[in-house]
This record gives C-alpha cells, structure tokens and sequence, in this order.
C-alpha cells in the first residue's frame, strides 16, 4: 500500500514566500560579503598597534571561550577556536605580526586544553600545536597577500577603465560639439552667430564660466567681439594689452598661452581679471589666411589650473573661428566682385548707349535730310527718281527708329530720367499682353537697384509673352527702409526653371551681386512667380570684422 503524504497547511505558501525573498537577502548577503572582503583586503595595513590589540583580544576571547566549552567536551577538540584569531590576523596584517599570533595562540591553546593541570612546553603534543599553527597562520598570511595584490591590481584597473570612459565621454562631448559649430560653418551663417556659438561650446565643454572672442586692433589693442559670461562680460569694451594677459601673450608669440595665477599681474586688463574673480585663463589664436587675427580666451574661477589638454582642445575652436572669419571675407570678396562686373556692364551699356545716340543716329539723322533736300531739287518730270529717293529716305527712318528703340532697350533714357515707375509704366504699356501694374514707391532708389528691378520686370514680361502663354501679368512694387520688393506673376503654363536657358540665372547674379535674393516659384500649369528684394541702402552687415 503506499502512502501519500501531504504538506501541512500553508507550508506551500510559505515556501513561495521563502523563494520570492531568496532573491533580495542573497544580495544582502552578497553586499555585506563584499563590504567585509573590502574592509578585511585593503590595500594598505592597518597600524601594528591595532594588530597586537586585536590579537590580544582574540587570544582572551578564546581562551575563555575554551575554558567554558571544557565542561561539555575535551579541551583538546576546541583547537580550531585559536585558529580563528590567527587567520584574522594573518589577513589584516603583515608576516612578523602573524608569526607571533601563532606562536602565541599556539601556547594558550596547549595551555588551557588541560588545564588546571600543569603545561610543559617540551612535551611533543606542544610542538606540533605549535607547528600546526604557524604553518596555518603562515599560509593564511600568504593567501591574504596575494588577494589583497589582486585586489589592488583590481583598483587599479577600474579607476583605469572609469578614468578611460571619462575621457571616451569627454573626447565624445567635444566632438558633438565641433560638429555643431563646423554645420554652421558650412551652412555659411554670419561669423556673429559663429562666433556667440564657440564661446557657448567652450563653456559647456571645458567645464568653465567664462569665455571670449578677441579681435586684435592695429594699435595694439583688442575689442570683445564675442562673450560667454556668468559674469557679464561687457561684449565691444576695447582692451589694452599692456601689461600681464593671456591676449597680449597670444599676441606676442602667436602660440597657445596660459595663466594660472592673477594675483600679481600688471596691466589694466590684469586688474579687470581679478576683480572679475578670474583665478585661472588660457588663450588660443586665432589665424587667418596666415595672419594674427584674434584670440580664444577661457577664464576659470576655480582655484585649481585648468587641465594641461585644455590648449589643443581650444586650439579646435579657433580653428573653426577662423574658417568661419575665412569664408565670409571670402563671400564678401565674391559679392563684391560680382557687383563691379554687373557696374562694368551697365557702364558698357550707358557707352553704347551714348555711341549710339550721339554717332549712328545723329549720321542717320543727317543722312535723311541731306537726301530730303536732294528730294526737293528732282524735277517734276523726273517722277522715278523721286520715288527712289523718297523710298531712301523711308528707309533710313526705319533704320534710325530701329536703332533708337535697340537703345532704349539696352538701357531706357526714361530710367534715369523719371526714376524706376515711368520706366515700369512704359514697359507695361509696351507689353504685348495685359501688365496689372501696382506701384507703391513715391522715391528714387540707387542706380543699381532701379536698373536691376527694371531688367527683372522685362525678362519676366518678355518670358510670360514667349514661353508661359500668359494671357495677364501682375507686377507689384514696394519699398521699405531698407529693401525694394518686386513680386511678379503670370497665368501661363509654368515649368521655368534658371538652368533651361530662360534669362533667369542672369537676373539672379545681378540680383546677388547687389547682396538681394530672388525666389522663382513655377510649377507645371500653376503659372510662374518671381519674388525679388534688392538692398536700396548700406546697412551693417555680418560679414568678417577686418584683420588689424
């Protein structure tokens, strides 16, 4: 017959409970086991001092402990309480301490496992205790050596693994931040926002509370372009370099350059430095096209110096600074270039002009009356010879009221008399399908801007006649402070595009080159529209600040 057995009541759910708790109190237990290995195998020893102490005291506690367990069995079985004392000696601390514990735990134990009796030490029974313990002693002192070389050896490796992901975590931070400031190079934004973003990375990457752009002066001096400041660092002060400063060395040497120490510098900006609370600055140049342009300066108000790699780290800042500073002179020089070629070719135009009116017409002009006034002097008779010249001189009139419109066209006499609106209104009513002309400016505008918005307005209208199939054009002007605008629009077929040969890219460079953008909207069967806005007044722009 078999028996079946079964758990008393709620044991199965106190065992699940046991279970589910097995999992925190083994950690405990782990936590409390490493804390205790760490405490027991430090890497330094304890003083001998405590050592004899805790010696001491194990060899009393023993003992006693001995004499009280003798009442329930023989002495000679409680040997291994004496061993307790040396193993934990023999791990804190170091081989002679060790040796002496033995020996001296060894005694108490031959002692007092027959005691009251008397103790002869040369009885053989003693020895070997004796040997016993040193050999265990020894040994657990040997142990304990090279856990703790392991231990140390441990240490040493995680502080080199944590020191190596600071660094990865670091070098990984100034990378995303040079990532940031180089897309901005790229993107070709004004040096001004460059410049206000390096010194908000420098802070954040370097860990410091102060930062500043210097460009230098011609005499000497320095201005703050550019500054990044729990202290409010007044961006544009001029700064002398006389005296004891990071910019003034950065000047000199055209190297990186640090100070650790204000306390006894000379010179104005020394004096502005300490009282700002800066303890510690490093500068790095900036160089542009091979020349001294300005300084990166960092300013700690922390006691300790900055770290030693703070000079290469800064040096990648200014170097983006200065292709940043290298590009917009670059821009400016292209743009610059770009509106004298347009000025040559409207000189070209006003010479030609000129030539045309005051060479080919006015000899035109002569032609027809010296051939008028042969037409006077034919006989009546002579009625064939009269329609021949009267036909020369038709002729030449066509000629000279050809030429004269190919002038007007090359550059409108009407422009530069009446302005830009008489010259749009005659090109509205020249058109050859409808112009909604609205017109809001009541003012003259640069030569420039009034030739180019003219020559805009008549590629548009010539490509809505010939190529979109318009059947109406809207053309608006406007004006503000600072810009003329144009918005140009037709109902034709769409699909203009700069590159297909339409006119477009011609009007767009003349456009850029005077610093203004034109927007061409043209999708298929939607109709084509220009957005045009041309620059009519000098204004500060964000080009580079110029080199000393």
């Amino acid at each position: 017959m078999t028996q079946k057995w079964s758990l008393p009541p709620g044991w199965s759910s106190t065992a699940r409970v046991s279970s589910a708790l097995a999992p925190g109190v083994s950690r405990r237990c782990l936590a409390i086991r490493a804390h205790l290995l760490s405490l027991l195998l430090r890497p330094t020893r304890p003083p001998a001092s405590l050592g004899l102490a805790v010696a001491a005291s194990f060899i009393v506690a023993e003992s006693l402990l001995v004499l009280l367990l003798k009442y329930v069995a023989p002495g000679s079985l409680f040997g291994a309480i004496f061993l307790l004392g040396v193993i934990g000696v023999a791990i804190g601390w170091g081989f002679g301490l060790t040796a002496v514990t033995s020996l001296a735990s060894a005694l108490a134990f031959d002692y007092f496992r027959n005691w009251p009796a008397d103790f002869v030490p040369t009885e053989p029974q003693n020895w070997v205790a004796i040997a016993i313990f040193l050999v265990v002693g020894l040994s657990a002192n040997t142990l304990a050596v090279l856990a703790r070389s392991g231990a140390v050896e441990a240490d040493q490796r995680r502080l080199e693994a944590e020191a190596s992901r600071d660094e990865l975590g670091v070098l990984a931070q100034q990378q995303a931040a040079l990532r940031r400031v180089a897309t901005l190079v790229a993107r070709g934004v004004s040096p001004s926002e460059v410049f206000s973003t390096v010194t908000g990375e420098l802070t954040r990457v370097l860990d410091v509370s102060n930062a500043g752009l210097f460009r230098y002066e011609p005499d000497g001096a320095s201005i703050l372009i550019a500054s990044r400041s729990t202290l409010r660092m007044p961006v544009g002060e001029r700064c002398s370099l006389e005296g004891e400063n990071v910019a003034a060395m950065v000047l000199r040497t055209g190297s990186t350059a640090r100070m650790d120490s204000h306390q006894h510098a000379l010179g104005s900006l020394a004096v502005l430095i300490r009282g700002l609370g800066i303890r510690c600055t490093v500068g790095a140049p900036i160089a542009v096209d091979g020349r001294l342009w300005g300084a990166a300066v960092i300013g700690s108000t922390r006691p300790e110096p900055l770290p030693p790699e703070t000079e290469a780290r800064m040096t990648d800042f200014a170097d983006l600074v200065a292709t940043a500073i290298a590009n917009a002179q670059t821009r400016a020089e292209l743009t610059a270039s770009q509106a004298r070629i347009v000025a040559a070719g409207d000189e070209a135009r006003r010479r030609l002009e000129r030539d045309l009116h005051d060479g080919a017409q006015q000899r035109l002009v002569s032609l027809g009356l010296k051939l008028r006034a042969v037409e006077a002097l034919v006989l009546p008779e002579q009625q064939a010879l009269r329609e021949q010249v009267s036909d020369a001189i038709m002729g030449l009139t066509g000629v000279s009221e050809d030429l004269r419109e190919f002038s007007r066209g090359i550059r409108p006499a009407i422009l530069s008399k009446g302005g830009l609106g008489p010259a749009l209104q005659m090109l509205a009513r020249r058109a050859t399908l409808p112009v909604d002309l609205e017109l809001r400016v009541d003012r003259r505008f640069p030569e420039c801007a009034e030739v180019a918005a003219y020559y805009v307005v008549a590629e548009a209208l010539t490509n809505a006649a010939k190529y979109a199939r318009a059947s109406e054009v809207n053309v608006c002007v406007e004006a503000d402070g600072a810009n003329l605008r144009l918005s140009i629009r037709d109902n034709g077929i769409g699909g203009a595009h700069p590159g297909k040969g339409s006119g477009l890219i011609g009007l767009i460079d003349r456009i850029q080159a005077l610093g203004g953008h034109m927007e061409i909207s043209s999708q298929p069967g939607s109709g084509t529209s220009l957005l045009v806005e041309i620059p009519v007044e000098d204004r500060p722009t964000d080009g580079p600040l110029p080199e000393p």
